[in-house]
Formats: structure tokens, sequence, C-alpha cells
């Protein structure tokens, strides 16, 4: 203050247009940063679903480490798919035998049959695929033994947008190659 009990215009504070203007660049942020949050939110929950997909798929790969499959006894539970299409199934001239159940040749391995988006229960949304591969008959990276077999599951599901457009379905696919024992 002036010794008069004036104010100064270096004192006086904040112009109305600079308040104005401060004021316009603020709201040019935030409306920035509120039009990023709904791409923000589809990144993380395609992360999440990505993640139960791949969960899903290691879940049934410890399925199939811990089905039997022994030349002695002959036990083929592990079974072969027939086509790229098609479950496991228990080879021909083999059997299954798992606790009290007993497969026989050409039959269905229950285990390994094909999920829809509602058979995986607490995970609606999400189906898995089991196909397994001898690798005597056809090369699996490279092996050609008919004491290897390669197990691909696969685990669709459909991710969520941040638009109102639908995505296209996404697949996680994991394989391992299982030797006999």
């Amino acid at each position: 203050m002036s010794p008069k009990g004036r104010v100064r215009r270096s004192e006086a504070g904040f112009t109305l247009a600079e308040v104005l203007l401060a004021a316009v660049i603020i709201t040019i942020a935030f409306v920035a940063l509120l039009s990023v949050i709904p791409y923000s939110t589809s990144a993380v929950q395609g992360g999440n679903q990505t993640s139960t997909a791949t969960f899903l798929a290691n879940q049934k790969m410890e399925e199939a480490k811990n089905i039997p499959w022994t030349s002695t006894p002959d036990n083929d539970c592990l079974g072969v798919s027939a086509n790229p299409t098609s479950a496991p199934t228990v080879p021909a001239g083999k059997s299954c035998t798992l606790g009290a159940v007993n497969v026989a040749s050409g039959g269905a391995l229950t285990w390994f049959a094909d999920q829809s988006s509602t058979a995986i229960t607490g995970f609606n949304g999400y189906s898995r695929t089991t196909r397994i591969t001898d690798c005597g008959v056809t090369a699996c990276a490279g092996i050609t033994d008919s004491g290897m077999r390669v197990v691909t599951v696969a685990v669709t599901f459909q991710p969520l947008t941040s638009t109102t457009t639908a995505a296209a379905a996404k697949t996680v696919t994991v394989s391992m190659i299982l030797a006999q024992r």
C-alpha cells in the first residue's frame, strides 16, 4: 500500500483477464485428462483379460502334465487330436485308466473336451480348446519321436473396448512338449 492508503497497480493482484485465461487453460488441461480415462481403463481391462486367459491356458497345461501317459503299464490318458479342430481321443490300440474312469481306444477324453464361453466355472466369456499332436506322426519343432507330444491350449475371449464398436475376439495360445513317462 502507498503511504496515503491507496493501492498501487503493482499490488492490486490479478486482473479479470488473467483469471479468465488461467481458468481456460486449467479447463483445457482437465478435458484432455478426462478424454484419456476411457482408453486407459480399456487398456487396464485388456491386460486383465489377457492375464486371465493366460492363467486358464496354464491351468489346462498343468492338468495335461499330470495326466498319465505311460508305456509300462500302457496307459494313454493324454490322447491325440485326429486333426487341428478335434479334441483329443485315446489313440488306436490304446486305453486309458484314470482313477475309476476307463476309456477304450477312440474314446473321448472328457477332461480335454472343448469348453464354451459358459463352461469354465467362474470365468464366463472365456472358451478353451486343447489340441494334442503326436510328434511321431507330425514333426513337432523339429522333433520326430512317438514318445513326445505337443499340447496346445487356446483360450479365446471378447475384449472390452472404450468405444461402442465390438472388438475382434482375442486368443491366447500356450504350447508345451510332453514326453511319455
